[in-house]
């Protein structure tokens, strides 16, 4: 093997190329791995084995010979970017790529599910495949191979196109190589190819494609003849021959094997044709009898008889489906007189006159308009061609007559006769036989053509018309006579009466003829001609025509003396036209031709001559030649001007578009007939005489005709020279040339006369210019390059130079020009060289006036693609020229376009073609070129003014529009032509950076976006001309010195832009420039602020357009960090770089989460985390505000109407109401800042309405409405009031869903920055439980793996290369409690603040703590308390918010016991309350609350913490929970008394049939006090003087009392919508139907399971574990040990398909409802003995004052109580214990609804999807195998139950207690004053959202409406009193403050002009 060092030396010196045709793995050493098709370069061949360079990637290797098939090649551009080609068909190597390009995109089009374009581009591939195999082979002959390529081309084309690929200029059909090529050749190349693919080319010619199918008729029964033919309905003559079909009895036709008598083609219809006017007629004839109804026997001859005529107009079959078939309704004259002219009728629609032929008759028909020439149709329709169609001609020639068509035809109609009616009593039925007769009185066979379709007959007979002496037939018939046999025969009209008598013989009675030719042999002119009918006998025999055809035949040529024949009476009528092309009806051009035999009619016969038809004239347009120049030859002098006019005339004749394809004609007889030898010198004599009358002549119009025609007088004088000097020898030569030069003399005379405006000279010289560049190919014939070249430019020298505006010669000057350059002569370098400065003369003078621009464009188009680069013409050009190009690129750029698409095309094709010649023009200068154009400047300003015009027009040529999409080929030329003109033009340095940044910045030079071999493709050709140009700039930027600060800040951004471009060799080349700005900068002023304030501002521009990636972010920090290690300001240019490196983090994120397609949720995370980065680190006010309204759309469109309204809250509080004015920024108008903030604020409330955050909604419109009434806008101050109410009374009527919340940890590196490694609380939306949550996040991140714990993450997830989440719901915890701890107030009320502005959330993790007891595990069960801490408050800006702190606390099993006890007794009085107070629909909740604690203690329940917890042994080990135990007893007797004043509750309402049940719980509950020992309560618990805080409990607003006892509750209470608030709050999934018939038997009701559960408020069902679904076997099966904490050697063994925790692995706070904390509970008033337990332990001393207004009667019994309670220390643990002392002063609200469960022998829980957090859900716990030991035990009636949201509270972390929200602003302590809220809001990391009540709540008490203030009402029936809870008669306010009105708001920091 070799070493690729030596690969590389030892290239052969005969390139092979090979292809793959087996796949090779390369498994040996240094072999090459390759698949089928790969394209290899052979460097050396060794013994079997190859060594190669692939291709389409840089590699070196080797592999087996025999693995390829070898390919001549040969290679172009050696070095770096060669290219090689193999030896083929470049078709072959076109087809060969692209295909490989479209295969990778046609998979694609499957992926993205365009179906149609997938299997259509399938089809061509396959198509393209098989033309390949064709081609390859080389079989095919070179006409069917050109058709193969066109073919293959169209496809390759078609397929570019429709996949967006570039347009490929080709020149037959093979790709052209630009570089081969001038660019102006390119554009012309790439015009053509576009305007071909845009414009098809409209037909001139068309055809009629016609097929009889059959008449539908019930009365058919006679065979039928049926005939078609154009009418054009305005001249009322036909256009067309008829077509003439056969039909059977049937109404088919009669031939159905012959398709030629089925259809014709109506051909050669001009488009004056394809009108309104112009029909389809048809008529339909029948043969038969003479009346359609006689019998059968009557008449055995047959008669063609009228039946009906169908007319269509053609313009209907221009928009009808051609491949429909038509049928045609048939109509009946009413009368057989008006046959002739019914189709008249019809289309007049004179209805008196025709009537339906039958009501089921109508004739199906096809018809089918075709388009273009007769060939093309042959081509496109073959099968019609070869199956055959008779073609239908035009009466007369078609619009174009083509030289050698030969046709001779005669239409002959027969019009109408006059007949007597012979001795008859009534009129005759004449019917007239049509005979065509030679010289010889011979009938012609079948030379009588009735119509095309059917072959000519013998004779013809005519209709017969019933009983009319008169009749009209109107019928055409057609004599195609040879024209040799013209002359001497005739036609013969023989006419019978046809009897319907006797025989229904046919008697003939007379006849008429007519010759075809005269003696002077004109034939029978066109027209009508009345024919005599010379009567005769019946059985005259008419075989001899010598005895008639002496008699008179016309009654126009009879004598006058013949009075006999003038008198008869009976004549007949036709109509006759010839359409020959060798016959003529003209006596004056048959004298003309004959001129010898008539001398004297010479002069007369050539002054006729302008008088005949132009096509008599071509048809002897030889003849007519001949004769002229033999007349010149013979008698010059006395007709050569007359010879010359009639010559004149008929070379203008052949200029008319009908006869301009006789011109071959005329040429052919110049060079082969014309023998004129002496003619010249007349006709230079006779030329030179009209050119010298120009100037003096006043009527120039036949001085202009002869002009016209001078191409051919100088064919016919040159070519009479040649002759003359052939047979002389070249006599008299000088004196010829002399004629010739005066000849031009007079013509430059004549030239040169200056006119002002359109003048008669001016005209003629105009034409003459028109004609004049024809005349150079002839004078080449006989005088030198040189000398013709001389000739030119001294006529066109002598011109005048100065441009008249309006002035057509002005243009017919530059079209002369154009003709010049692109003359065969022009492009001879001997003869360029001559022409080429009067042609630069006159171009200059038209574009310095910007006149004729698209005629300038093509000349120098022209001039262009000649010019080569070594020549001095380009140096002519570029002085002559290239000023006035850029400034007419210029004028054109900035012109405003016209509205119509003709100018728009107009004005594109300008551009483009202008453009095409700047670029041509620069590519062909050189080096000394370009010195000697700038020394050529005067002055510097001079050159600065050139400088910035060119440097303007590469701006305008690198702009996406100035070509279209798919020019690639010439967007590249174009870059290449700039990239090389920029390396010389250097000196404007602004211009000089801008042009190179928008240069670099080109779609088209972005090769990334290419696939590989278009990538490829252009490397080798250009390479990368980005880095060529960012090489440029940076050392254009070093070279600028201490100038570098002019360019600063205004160049940062545009080469900010420039290093975004994904190159890296750019980035490297262009990032060091910042350092040198941040240098520069620094020197300059001390600091770089305006360097990073421009760098932050056109970061986030440019990123969000798609530009920058990852890699540049890393690339930007590395070089910068290490160029500044050096310098004096490196820590601050760190710190900048720092900021921007961040910055990026986020605007890179921001850009991946904004695609499309990305779940709302992370877009509004990743702005949230740039709208914050913006506001605390940036300081970026308008970048904020910017964000701030993209936060708030991504809301709106998510309906995140609550975290949107927050959102625009953030610009709200940036306002002031002053009158400030503000400019228009983003949609909002220039207002005032009054007004701005005015409509924010409504904007605000209409969303806080739309989320039903009616309380927030209500502070701004009080804040509107004080704003209002300080202007005394009463009317606006009505409105907003009325909008106040309206949100308190849907606050009272409206339901609101609770809401889960949910943490989860996002953990790993893959995540995005803002996410990465942190953790979040998520607010759910509506109805959205833990797995629906998980699922969503799931879908949201496709890639990450869901953790199957609960325990925080090691550094090994935090460092991993993946995403982890970690995902579990949360409790949260609320910030205020004056309302939720009052009594009285709604749930609608409550439930607003038990979800919003919470800060704190918590989590519980039950876990065993020492040894395990098996028979009671409540000994060893301890629960983790863990408490998260938000950076705002939710709901806020966003549905989620980071954890800002997390705090963790251990509850020992006795105070577990205690919470799960008081959460109980709580549920129980919130549910007999509601009882009641009928605030419930039925008592199932009651019933089945009563039925689980009763039946659970029964069974042992309260039994299993009696010996956990009051036996000896643990009181010993435990003297300091003494306190606590007897807290513990105290509960347990509460509940017994609870649970007995509840069962009288119950039994009041309990219904019938739900008795027994009440019977039950009754006995039940007995054996429940016997087990605990109960005979009478003690005195604490039966003294309840008073058990609410206001006296009574208050549902809404109604002021009834509510009674406890069973005799209370008489009061009707209205109900609001929430006050059950956990209806319609489950999924489907959430209760089985098995618990829906479990409940039912319990409660002797069928309601669903949704009404059982309609009084559970809490927000999570998901928090359910399955130990609550389960059923008792399943449940109790399961051993205790396997239903304990999650299993933690397990922690991390994730899956993406167990999302969820198992049961097992499920923590308990999972399974049970937290408890409350004794430190979340704030009282709504401290509690008046001091030596109460404070809520919480942490507070010093001062700071637990008391509060005299608190009763001391109403707290006596509870204080005996609590007396003996003394407050200890948390036990020392590694973690900070919970402190359960402040649980025993603990306030319950009696509105709070808690959790009720079911039976646990009775009834189970349908499964709920398992959660790891507490059970705070409006679902029922079953009893727990981790709390009870076993599921018999019973005791799952008093494990903790889940609490509500209200109970579930904290006090505010701060130093000091908050006073209640109600309490006057006077007792507020002044470290919260109003003062302090900016210092609050500026500590956060991110600034907060708008909060009613923030997390401290110092700055926006919001007061209780007024409403809701309670008045006393009477004592309470005796119920234990809620614990400590406190006992006012009433809430009384200090009347010094209004509690309504918020505390002032700090104004806010002003932002200027936004």
């Amino acid at each position: 093997f070799f070493s690729p060092f030596c690969m590389c030396q030892r290239r052969l010196s005969l390139f092979d190329k090979g292809q793959m045709l087996a796949s090779f793995r390369g498994t040996v050493q240094h072999g090459l791995p390759l698949e089928i098709g790969d394209t290899v370069q052979i460097l050396e061949k060794c013994e079997g084995t190859v060594q190669v360079h692939r291709c389409n990637i840089a590699q070196l290797g080797i592999f087996p010979t025999n693995f390829i098939h070898l390919k001549n090649a040969h290679v172009k551009n050696k070095g770096q970017f060669e290219t090689v080609l193999p030896v083929e068909d470049t078709v072959i190597t076109e087809m060969t790529s692209t295909l490989r390009d479209w295969g990778a995109m046609w998979k694609q089009l499957y992926v993205k599910n365009e179906g149609d374009l997938f299997h259509r581009l399938w089809h061509v591939m396959n198509e393209i495949l098989d033309l390949r195999r064709q081609v390859l082979v080389g079989h095919l002959t070179h006409d069917r191979m050109r058709d193969v390529k066109q073919h293959i081309t169209a496809r390759l084309d078609w397929g570019n196109e429709q996949l967006g690929l570039d347009l490929v200029p080709r020149r037959e059909f093979s790709m052209v190589d630009p570089d081969e090529i001038s660019v102006t050749e390119l554009y012309r190349l790439m015009e053509h190819r576009h305007r071909k693919k845009d414009t098809p080319v409209p037909a001139s010619t068309h055809h009629l494609f016609v097929h009889m199918k059959s008449l539908m008729s019930a009365n058919i029964g006679e065979e039928l003849e049926v005939y078609f033919h154009i009418y054009d309905g305005r001249e009322n003559r036909p256009l067309s021959e008829r077509f003439f079909v056969r039909l059977n009895k049937s109404g088919l036709p009669k031939s159905p094997e012959k398709t030629e008598r089925q259809c014709t083609l109506f051909v050669d219809l001009g488009s004056s044709d394809l009108r309104k006017d112009v029909y389809i007629v048809v008529h339909i004839i029948r043969i038969g009898r003479m009346g359609a109804g006689e019998k059968k026997n009557v008449c055995s001859v047959q008669y063609r008889r009228p039946f009906g005529c169908a007319v269509v107009s053609i313009a209907d079959l221009l928009t009808a489906d051609s491949k429909d078939d038509h049928l045609l309704k048939v109509y009946a004259c009413n009368t057989e007189s008006e046959w002739f002219q019914i189709h008249e009728n019809i289309i007049k629609k004179a209805n008196s006159r025709y009537n339906l032929s039958g009501s089921n008759t109508g004739l199906s028909v096809a018809l089918q308009l075709l388009h273009g020439d007769i060939e093309q149709l042959r081509r496109e329709y073959m099968v019609l061609f070869t199956r055959g169609v008779s073609i239908t001609r035009k009466l007369g020639f078609s619009d174009v007559i083509m030289p050698g068509e030969m046709r001779n035809d005669l239409y002959i109609t027969l019009e109408r006769g006059e007949f007597e009616k012979g001795g008859k009593s009534v009129a005759r039925n004449v019917e007239i036989t049509v005979y065509a007769l030679d010289i010889d009185g011979q009938i012609l066979k079948s030379q009588v053509a009735a119509g095309s379709g059917e072959p000519g007959a013998d004779e013809y007979h005519s209709l017969v018309l019933y009983h009319n002496n008169s009749p009209r037939w109107a019928e055409q018939i057609k004599l195609p006579i040879p024209v040799d046999m013209f002359r001497g025969s005739h036609v013969r009209f023989e006419f019978r009466h046809c009897s319907t008598k006797d025989k229904g013989e046919k008697k003939l009675f007379g006849y008429s003829f007519v010759p075809l030719m005269q003696e002077d042999g004109r034939t029978l002119p066109d027209g009508i001609h009345e024919l005599i009918i010379h009567k005769c006998e019946e059985n005259t025999s008419l075989a001899d025509c010598s005895r008639y055809l002496k008699l008179p035949f016309s009654k126009a040529n009879l004598p006058s003396n013949n009075q006999t024949l003038k008198g008869i009476k009976e004549s007949f009528w036709i109509t006759s036209f010839l359409c020959s092309t060798k016959l003529t009806q003209n006596g004056d051009m048959l004298d003309l031709l004959k001129w010898r035999a008539h001398p004297e009619r010479i002069n007369d016969s050539l002054s006729k001559l302008k008088e005949i038809d132009g096509s008599e004239i071509v048809k002897f347009l030889q003849d007519t030649l001949d004769t002229l120049f033999g007349i010149l030859d013979e008698s010059s002098q006395r007709y050569g001007l007359k010879v010359f006019d009639s010559l004149v005339h008929i070379i203008n004749l052949l200029q008319d578009s009908k006869f301009q394809h006789f011109k071959p004609v005329m040429d052919t007889y110049i060079e082969s007939h014309f023998a004129g030898a002496l003619s010249y010198r007349d006709l230079i004599k006779v030329l030179k005489w009209y050119v010298d009358r120009i100037v003096d002549a006043e009527h120039q119009d036949h001085i202009q005709q002869v002009l016209k025609a001078s191409e051919y007088i100088f064919k016919y004088i040159i070519q009479s020279r040649r002759l003359f000097s052939l047979a002389t020898g070249g006599q008299h030569e000088e004196e010829f040339r002399v004629c010739i030069h005066e000849l031009f003399m007079s013509i430059r005379f004549f030239l040169s006369q200056e006119n002002k405006g359109i003048s008669p000279v001016a005209q003629t010289q105009a034409v003459f210019l028109r004609t004049f560049p024809a005349v150079y190919g002839e004078l080449l014939k006989i005088f030198t390059v040189r000398e013709v070249a001389g000739f030119i430019r001294e006529t066109l020298g002598s011109l005048p130079t100065t441009v008249q505006a309006d002035c057509p010669l002005e243009t017919v000057k530059l079209q002369c020009i154009a003709k010049t350059v692109e003359d065969q002569l022009y492009i001879n370098p001997e003869s360029r060289c001559l022409l080429l400065p009067v042609v630069l003369r006159l171009l200059q003078a038209h574009m310095q006036e910007q006149r004729d621009q698209v005629m300038c464009a093509r000349i120098l188009t022209s001039m262009l693609s000649l010019i080569k680069k070594e020549e001095n013409e380009v140096q002519l050009i570029v002085e002559s020229l290239l000023g006035v190009l850029l400034r007419t690129i210029l004028e054109i750029s900035n012109r405003p376009q016209s509205a119509g698409p003709s100018m728009r095309l107009q004005f594109q094709d300008v551009t483009g073609e202008f453009v095409a010649c700047l670029l041509a023009l620069l590519r062909q200068m050189s080096d000394r070129h370009y010195q000697h154009m700038l020394q050529g400047f005067s002055s510097k300003d001079d050159l600065r003014d050139f400088l910035l015009q060119i440097f303007t027009v590469f701006r305008i040529l690198i702009r996406p529009e100035m070509f279209p999409k798919d020019w690639t080929v010439m967007r590249l030329v174009t870059n290449n032509v700039i990239i090389t003109t920029v390396l010389y033009l250097s000196e404007v340095w602004d211009s000089y950076f801008y042009l190179s940044v928008i240069f670099i910045n080109q779609p088209c030079l972005q090769l990334e976006s290419f696939s590989p071999s278009k990538r490829k493709k252009i490397l080798e050709k250009y390479g990368d001309m980005r880095v060529m140009m960012g090489c440029e700039i940076f050392s254009m930027w070093q070279n600028l010195g201490e100038h570098k600060l002019n360019f600063i800040p205004a160049m940062i951004g545009p080469f900010l832009e420039v290093t975004l471009v994904p190159q890296p060799d750019l980035r490297n080349v262009m990032i060091p420039i910042f350092h040198d700005m941040m240098d520069w900068e620094q020197r300059r002023s001390g600091n770089f602020k305006q360097v990073e304030s421009k760098l932050i501002d056109k970061l986030d521009s440019l990123m969000s357009e798609g530009k920058g990636d990852e890699t540049y972010r890393e690339l930007f920090n590395s070089i910068l960090l290490k160029k500044i290690e050096r310098e004096t300001w490196r820590e601050s240019g760190i710190s900048l770089i720092a900021t921007v490196t961040r910055l990026m983090e986020r605007l890179l994120d921001y850009r991946d989460c904004m695609k499309l397609g990305e779940v709302d949720g992370k877009k509004i995370g990743c702005t949230v985390s740039l709208l914050n980065f913006y506001k605390t680190e940036l300081n970026k006010e308008e970048m904020y505000i910017r964000y701030i309204h993209k936060l708030y759309d991504l809301h709106l469109k998510a309906q995140n109407y609550t975290e949107a309204s927050y959102t625009l809250l953030l610009y709200d509080e940036l306002l002031e109401w002053s009158d400030r004015p503000l400019r228009e920024f983003l949609n909002y108008p220039m207002q005032s800042e009054w007004q701005r903030k005015e409509f924010l604020h409504l904007t605000i409330v209409q969303n806080f309405d739309r989320g039903k955050c009616w309380e927030n909604g209500i502070i701004l419109c009080r804040e509107l409405a004080d704003q209002y009434e300080s202007f005394y806008d009463y009317r606006n101050l009505s409105k907003m009031r009325m909008m106040e109410a309206s949100l308190y009374d849907k606050i009272m009527d409206q339901q609101r869903l609770e809401p889960e919340f949910f943490r989860v940890g996002f953990y790993g590196k893959k995540f995005p920055f803002f996410l990465r490694n942190k953790e979040f609380v998520c607010r759910g939306h509506d109805y959205e439980r833990l797995e629906a949550f998980q699922q969503r996040m799931l879908n949201e991140f496709p890639h990450a793996i869901a953790m199957q714990h609960v325990n925080q993450p090691d550094q090994t997830i935090y460092q991993a290369e993946a995403q982890y989440l970690q995902i579990y719901a949360v409790t949260p915890i609320p910030e205020s409690q004056d309302v939720l701890q009052r009594d009285g107030v709604p749930d609608n009320i409550k439930s607003f603040y038990k979800f919003n502005h919470i800060w704190r959330f918590r989590y519980d993790r039950p876990f065993h703590k020492g040894t395990k007891d098996k028979e009671n595990e409540f000994k060893s069960l301890w629960v983790e308390r863990t408490t998260l801490t938000l950076v705002q408050s939710l709901p806020g800006i966003s549905r989620w918010f980071e954890v800002e702190k997390r705090e963790v606390v251990e509850v020992s099993p006795l105070e577990n016991a205690i919470e799960v006890i008081e959460n109980k007794n709580l549920q129980l009085r919130t549910l007999i309350t509601q009882c009641q107070n009928r605030q419930m629909q039925n008592i199932n909740p009651l019933t089945m609350c009563l039925n689980g604690v009763i039946d659970a203690a029964v069974n042992g329940g309260l039994a299993r913490y009696q010996e956990a917890f009051f036996v000896k042994d643990y009181i010993m080990n435990h003297p300091e929970d003494g306190d606590k135990i007897g807290r513990l007893r105290e509960l347990m007797f509460e509940q017994a008394h609870i649970l007995e004043c509840g069962l009288a509750v119950h039994e009041k309402f309990v219904p019938q049939d739900m008795r027994p049940l009440h019977k039950k719980l009754v006995d039940q509950f007995h054996l429940m006090k016997s087990s605990l020992g109960i005979q009478e309560f003690p005195a604490y618990v039966r003294a309840s003087p008073v058990h609410f805080t206001n006296g009574s409990p208050r549902t809404c607003r109604n002021s009834v009392p509510s009674i406890i006892s069973p005799d209370g509750g008489r009061g009707v209470t209205r109900r609001s919508p929430l006050s059950y608030p956990a209806v319609n709050r489950y999924s489907s999934s959430s209760l089985s139907s098995q618990a829906s018939n479990e409940v039912s038997n319990i409660t002797g009701q069928s309601e669903s399971s949704d009404e059982v559960f309609n009084m559970q408020p809490s927000p999570s069902t998901s928090s359910l574990s399955s130990n609550h679904s389960a059923s008792p076997n399943v449940t109790s099966s399961a051993p205790s040990s396997a239903r304990g904490s999650p299993q933690m050697a397990e922690k991390h063994k994730h899956s993406r398909e167990n999302a969820c925790l198992s049961p097992r692995e499920r923590p308990v706070s999972a399974i049970f409802p937290n408890p409350l904390d004794p430190a979340q509970r704030a009282p709504p008033h401290q509690i008046g003995d001091a030596t109460l337990p404070r809520s919480d332990p942490n507070l010093s001393a001062p700071d637990k004052g008391k509060n005299t207004g608190t009763s001391e009667e109403a707290y006596k019994p509870l204080k005996e109580a609590c007396a003996r309670h003394k407050s200890t220390s948390l036990r020392a643990t590694a973690i900070k214990k919970y402190n359960t002392t402040n649980s025993t002063t603990k306030r319950y609200s009696k509105d709070v609804v808690i959790l009720s469960f079911f039976s646990s022998l009775q009834t189970t829980v349908p499964p709920f999807t398992p959660s790891p957090t507490e059970c705070q859900s409006s679902s029922l716990v079953s009893s727990s195998p981790v709390l009870s030991g076993s599921y018999s035990s019973g005791i799952s009636s008093l494990s903790r139950c889940s609490v509500s949201e209200a109970s579930g509270t904290e006090l505010p972390t701060s130093d000091h207690p908050l006073p209640h929200p109600l309490a006057p602003p006077t007792t507020l302590p002044t470290s919260l004053s109003s003062g302090s809220d900016e210092p609050i809001r500026r500590e956060n990391k991110t600034p907060p959202p708008y909060n009613v009540f923030m997390r401290d709540n110092p700055r926006r008490p919001v007061p209780l409406p007024h409403s809701l203030s309670i008045p006393p009402q009477t004592d309470p029936p005796a119920l234990p009193p809620k614990p400590h809870q406190l006992r006012t008669g009433s809430m009384k306010l200090d009347g010094t403050s209004d509690p309504r009105v918020p505390r002032p708001r700090p104004l806010p920091r002003k932002v200027s002009q936004l």
